[in-house]
């Protein structure tokens, strides 16, 4: 039974072994292919050394240079106030903005200027009394010496017995009552020196009241004391105001100063290009501020900028920020103005700072895309293949790189990122569109 089954079998199974003998008979070998190195295609850049100058960037807010905060020093009510004194208007320097009343301290004026007109008086008074104390004692010498002869005469008189004793006796009271006289108007004349003393400094003495009413008088009338902007008016007409109270604050409108908080290694950097040999002083400081320029830039439309000048630096650093406070100036901040094409630098208003030093020396720099991982950066060697290479990154700023070391001039950097980066491997530069 199963040989049948067995011989039925055989017949395909030739046949398909004779089909399998005739297809592998009959097919081509297989291709053989090259082996090809791989190669990439990317953009490249000649490295160059350029002379590169440190830009910082800081913020802060702008504040006046300088304020004016007038104080009452004087008593008295309000009695006229400029028509203009209000709140963001411009007064002008000599202008009057405010007059307290003035009718107290012009009658202490007047009663100091009486008080010395009286004064004057008796100093004249007493030069008089001294030339007639000076005639009357001449005239009263005179006399004593007609007294004293006469009584020498009427002694002589009397000890021969010629001239009663009666005679002599009123002659020697006489000649004592004009001793009397003279000694009296001596007296009278050394007093004069300390009476004139005594008035010289009554003089001196109401000569100050006077200067202090005038004073006074003057300090009535509340003047600007250089062009200003109104922040705050605290007083109105017929309002009584004490000594010592506020009246207006005003913000000078010739300088705007701008505090931006600049990061100690910037700085450092920005002034590095100043710096000169030898110990520093105060006046180089101020020479190296003035090599970096700066501008400002208004923060809400980057359009509307100001050029200004690096002054100085406050005294301590940010205590959190650990920065660097540095006070940058714009002279005549309203120059220019038309708003709302072209707004005026006033308070408050949040700027961007952007200071610039002098160039430094030559670098190699490099956009920062080229910076990769690891301070890393793809060459394409003078054989065109890749070749990976550490380089020490002194500093980046606007997108760029400036190396310190790793990168030499006129070495071909490649500006992509190559995935997998195999050194070695050969790099085709790609044309760069115009």
């Amino acid at each position: 039974m199963k040989s049948p089954l067995l011989l039925k079998l055989v017949p395909p199974i030739v046949l398909g072994v004779s089909a399998a003998a005739w297809l592998i008979s009959t097919a081509e070998p297989p291709a053989r292919i090259e082996q090809s190195e791989r190669s990439v295609v990317a953009r490249t850049m000649t490295a160059e050394t350029t002379r590169v100058r440190t830009v910082v960037r800081g913020y802060g807010n702008v504040h006046a240079a300088r304020n004016w905060e007038a104080v009452a020093e004087v008593a008295g009510a309000v009695v006229w106030r400029h028509p203009d004194l209000d709140t963001g208007n411009i007064v002008t320097e000599g202008t009057k903005v405010l007059q307290i009343d003035p009718t107290a301290y012009d009658l202490a004026v007047a009663q100091a200027e009486a008080d010395l007109a009286a004064l004057e008086a008796d100093a004249a008074q007493l030069t008089v009394d001294e030339a007639n104390t000076d005639r009357l004692l001449e005239l009263e010498k005179d006399r004593l010496k007609l007294a004293e002869i006469e009584l020498a005469r009427i002694r002589d008189l009397a000890e021969r017995g010629v001239a009663a004793q009666s005679a002599l006796d009123v002659q020697e009271r006489t000649t004592l009552q004009v001793r009397r006289g003279v000694e009296e108007l001596r007296n009278a004349h050394a007093l004069i020196p300390s009476r004139r003393a005594r008035l010289d400094a009554q003089v001196a003495r109401t000569s100050t009241i006077l200067a202090r009413a005038k004073r006074d008088l003057n300090k009535t009338d509340i003047v600007a004391p250089f062009d200003l902007r109104v922040s705050k008016v605290h007083v109105e007409r017929h309002q009584y105001v004490g000594a010592g109270q506020p009246l207006v604050a005003a913000d000078d409108i010739a300088r705007v100063e701008i505090t931006a908080q600049i990061p100690v290694d910037s700085f450092r950097r920005l002034l590095s290009g100043t710096m000169k040999s030898g110990p520093m002083t105060l006046s180089d400081l101020s020479d190296r501020f003035a090599k970096v320029s700066a501008e400002v830039r208004l923060v809400s439309d980057p359009s509307q900028t100001w050029t200004g000048r690096l002054v100085r630096v406050e005294s301590a650093l940010d205590p959190q920020a650990r920065s660097v406070p540095a006070v940058v100036a714009v002279d005549d901040p309203y120059a220019g103005v038309n708003p709302p094409l072209r707004l005026p630098l006033v308070p408050n208003m949040y700027v961007e700072v952007i200071l610039t030093g002098p160039e430094g020396r030559a670098r190699v720099t490099l956009p920062d895309s080229a910076i990769h991982e690891g301070d890393i950066v793809y060459l394409r060697n003078v054989e065109g293949r890749l070749e990976l290479r550490e380089v020490s990154v002194d500093w980046r700023q606007s997108g760029m790189a400036v190396l310190d070391d790793g990168v030499a001039a006129g070495e071909d950097i490649i500006l992509d990122d190559l995935m997998p980066a195999i050194p070695g491997m050969i790099v085709e530069p790609a044309e760069v569109s115009e």
